[in-house]
């Protein structure tokens, strides 16, 4: 069973339409729950599920819906699933298909697990995570019954509809309501969350499947990392990129966004060899170089950017990381920081 704390950005795919249609402000959402706007892009961004869950939560709440989660994975349908649909569509049957996608699954979610089982000619495709009382949890299992559902229609066809709806919760809202939404009233306090349907479906074939796109999209996600604890570097400079520009680039932040506490957090970075104050400057070092490309950017707005309160802070930080000024550094690099006043003026002569 996973058990890392992270999911992929694109569990959020669809937030801001979906939000909005229910009458809530997404970006304020996402702040509420300690998550930063900024990770709704790139997709492959890294998120706390733990966040990830206490935001549907809190939409849950400020919406007054209690089923927020579950139509909000019917809305996000094959969309959430990313390159990972388009590998899974081009599959020989439903079956190949749906064996696919819990093989690929770890490479968007690191905190919870597809699984298919046959059992008496009946199919069981479940979602499951080690967590029990997180707050939140039963909005995200909904959820994904909601996605498991629009990924079966796109599959067999629209008109596609399970035996059985299982859910580890009591219900949210009335059966009359679930109904309503699902076509069918879930069973309740099961086992385990998933969906039943005849095994038959599985042997169905794919009339769109394609072996040569197969194996294009299938050496594209080969390259990328499945989600692991040693991607916990990686995600603080994530982090530390979004919140830098701010100044709130502190352990204390980053620790929260991560949903941990600043102590466990420099434990995980010590194991991976690093420290939160090396992540930091190697994140600063990256972006400067970067910005000092556009030389319409002051240092002023450089030293901004990076986080610091004045130029002087910054140009010792530079410095020491480069042995040189930024701007000695700039004329080493053939690069011109020539002042955007001047620039203007040279503009209204042309």
């Amino acid at each position: 069973m996973a058990s890392n704390p992270f999911i992929r950005a694109l569990s959020l795919a669809g937030f801001d339409q979906f939000a909005r249609s229910q009458g809530l402000d997404p970006n304020r959402m996402l702040r509420q729950a300690s998550l930063p706007v900024a990770s709704l892009h790139p997709p492959e961004d890294i998120l706390s599920f733990q966040h990830y869950c206490g935001l549907l939560e809190l939409c849950q709440q400020v919406s007054n819906n209690p089923l927020f989660g579950l139509e909000f994975g019917l809305y996000q349908g094959v969309d959430v699933f990313g390159d990972i649909f388009f590998l899974i569509h081009n599959t020989r049957t439903i079956g190949d298909a749906l064996f696919e996608l819990r093989a690929n699954f770890s490479l968007y979610n690191g905190s919870a697990q597809i699984d298919l089982e046959v059992v008496d000619g009946v199919a069981v495709l479940s979602y499951q995570t080690d967590e029990t009382t997180m707050a939140g949890l039963p909005q995200a299992e909904e959820l994904a019954c909601g996605v498991g559902m629009q990924l079966m229609r796109t599959l067999v066809g629209d008109q596609w509809q399970p035996e059985a709806v299982m859910l580890r919760h009591a219900p949210l809202a009335g059966e009359f309501v679930y109904r309503q939404v699902l076509g069918i009233t879930p069973t309740f306090s099961a086992a385990y969350t998933g969906l039943l349907f005849d095994a038959c479906v599985l042997a169905q074939p794919l009339d769109c499947a394609s072996e040569t796109l197969h194996q294009l999209i299938a050496q594209h996600l080969s390259g990328m990392e499945r989600l692991s604890a040693d991607e916990t570097p990686g995600y603080v400079m994530q982090l530390l990129r979004n919140l830098l520009p701010g100044g709130r680039a502190t352990i204390e932040r980053v620790a929260d966004c991560m949903a941990v506490n600043p102590r466990t957090l420099q434990r995980h970075l010590a194991q991976e060899g690093t420290s939160f104050q090396r992540l930091l400057d190697d994140t600063r070092q990256q972006l400067v170089r970067n910005y000092l490309q556009v030389p319409t950017i002051s240092l002023t707005q450089v030293a901004q950017l990076l986080g610091y309160a004045d130029v002087s802070t910054f140009s010792r930080a530079f410095h020491r990381w480069f042995g040189v000024t930024a701007l000695e550094w700039c004329k080493q690099s053939g690069l011109s920081r020539q002042p955007l006043l001047l620039q203007n003026r040279m503009k209204g002569r042309l």
